[in-house]
């Protein structure tokens, strides 16, 4: 396959999973509404976690990670946590420049289970961009972002392109915070990093280039600065950057290294992204095919190296520069083709096609594992148990001004979340509680979470009470119990 037909298949397969908020009403692109897309985890107005100043969540265990509120449509997540504790997703924008077509931006006050949509970082691509492409199609959206910060300085690296080719850029904007509330924030465009094709890879393969998209930066022992890059063609690059620019060296092209390439037809690898754990470097890619719904191939591959340079060696020692690669995360339950990965601390974060999506089967979803690292290597629980409840809610009688708690049980892997719902209709329509409890994890392996209702009034008499327990994999309701107010 060459990488002219992989990115035709591609576009048509964005095309595919997106249509559904690309045929919505146009929303306005300053504001922080999210796409106009009915899915189970977006079908309701968003969700809040309660959570008391002070109050401490539950450490998650390694292993999945289950999310609700607004997860869907995220393609490509780059995930970083701020320094007051807020979680942040930059995610791939819209196609047919929908909402702008920029970056899109997610965020999680609760260690990443909840999730908002915060909007996107500019109104419209920028203009300088048309123009590099103006000798035919424009792109219709930005693509895979990068997060990354150095001394008090946002680096937001994101791409642009044609899609049929590797006429591709790599450019760059920054803040000084992440804040949308900040007086300070705004993400100012500071331009081109890299283009493609390129020449002077290689003296001895004139030939030589990449595909310049997927952007993710990694310092070495040194605090040197590399950016990983690379889509199809020749595979995975890492080229030397520096700050505060954030930007290639001088002459860096004879300063890049070719780390990763599978040797194979049509090249399929790309999403490189390198953290280090313990003394080596881990390089995560992506292999084969993303972007097909159900029929996607997406799976997240890893090799490690002592330097940052490489060799990237697999577990059984195969180089990742001749078609090595251990898979550590494939499609299991109703994640297909997990990838577009990115790592922070001990969580990665990466796109999915769900399955259990019964709105919009196979719409690209986050999901975030805790790693598991086990004998110096990355592992992922590709357990897959549905939500089952355990204990269900009990009808609830007390006086007009007083406290009503429901609390209900289930067990799954991941485990799941609870999703309090209310009806005042008899069960004819549900509407998800503004403020939703945080569920924990028991002693016993079950998932607990109760929902209280401060001083009812009597015109909540009547009212109808469930839980929704959800995982990636599906979801169950409990019972609906009733709540009697005298």
């Amino acid at each position: 396959m060459t990488k002219s037909r992989s990115w035709a298949a591609r576009a048509a397969g964005l095309a595919a999973v997106f249509s559904f908020a690309l045929t919505a009403a146009a929303l306005p692109p300053t504001t922080a509404t999210a796409p106009a897309v009915a899915t189970a985890s977006t079908a309701a107005a968003p969700v809040k976690t309660q959570k008391e100043p002070g109050q401490k969540l539950q450490t998650d265990l390694p292993g999945g990670k289950t999310v609700v509120g607004r997860t869907s449509p995220i393609h490509d997540p780059a995930l970083i946590v701020d320094g007051d504790g807020t979680w942040y997703v930059y995610s791939t924008g819209l196609l047919n420049r929908e909402n702008g077509g920029t970056i899109q931006i997610w965020s999680s006050s609760d260690q990443g289970t909840t999730w908002e949509y915060s909007g996107t970082i500019w109104d419209q691509i920028p203009t300088w961009i048309d123009e590099h492409f103006s000798d035919g199609e424009l792109p219709g959206n930005l693509w895979a972002p990068e997060i990354t910060e150095h001394n008090g300085t946002y680096y937001l690296y994101y791409s642009a392109s044609r899609f049929g080719g590797n006429n591709s850029i790599t450019a760059l904007a920054t803040n000084t915070t992440l804040d949308p509330h900040d007086p300070d924030y705004e993400w100012v465009d500071q331009g081109l990093v890299v283009s493609s094709p390129v020449s002077g890879l290689d003296p001895a393969n004139p030939g030589k280039t990449f595909n310049a998209i997927d952007a993710g930066i990694v310092e070495d022992a040194d605090g040197t600065p590399y950016m990983a890059i690379g889509s199809f063609w020749y595979g995975i690059f890492l080229v030397p950057i520096e700050w505060p620019t954030g930007k290639p060296v001088a002459d860096w092209q004879s300063k890049t290294v070719n780390i990763a390439d599978r040797f194979m037809p049509g090249n399929p690898i790309e999403a490189p992204y390198i953290t280090e754990h313990d003394g080596y470097y881990y390089l995560f890619v992506s292999f084969d095919s993303c972007c097909r719904g159900a029929d996607s191939t997406y799976k997240v591959a890893v090799g490690r190296a002592t330097s940052v340079k490489g060799p990237y060696l697999d577990k059984d020692g195969r180089d990742m520069f001749g078609g090595g690669g251990s898979v550590v995360l494939d499609s299991h339950g109703a994640i297909t083709g997990p990838g577009g990965q990115s790592v922070f601390g001990d969580y990665l974060a990466f796109h999915y096609y769900d399955g259990s999506n019964q709105a919009i089967p196979y719409f690209p979803t986050l999901g975030l594992q805790k790693i598991n690292w086990v004998d110096g290597w990355p592992t992922f629980d590709q357990t897959v148990e549905l939500p089952a409840v355990q204990q269900q809610p009990k009808a609830q009688a007390v006086g007009a001004g007083k406290k009503a708690a429901f609390s209900a049980a289930a067990t799954g892997t991941p485990g799941p979340v609870a999703v309090w719902e209310t009806s005042s209709d008899g069960g004819a329509s549900w509407q998800q509680v503004d403020i939703q409890p945080v569920t924990r994890r028991t002693d016993e392996g079950t998932y607990r979470s109760t929902l209280e209702l401060a001083a009812v009034s009597t015109d909540r008499d009547g009212l109808l009470v469930r839980a929704v327990f959800q995982n990636a994999h599906g979801k169950v309701s409990t019972d609906a119990v009733g709540l009697s107010v005298k």
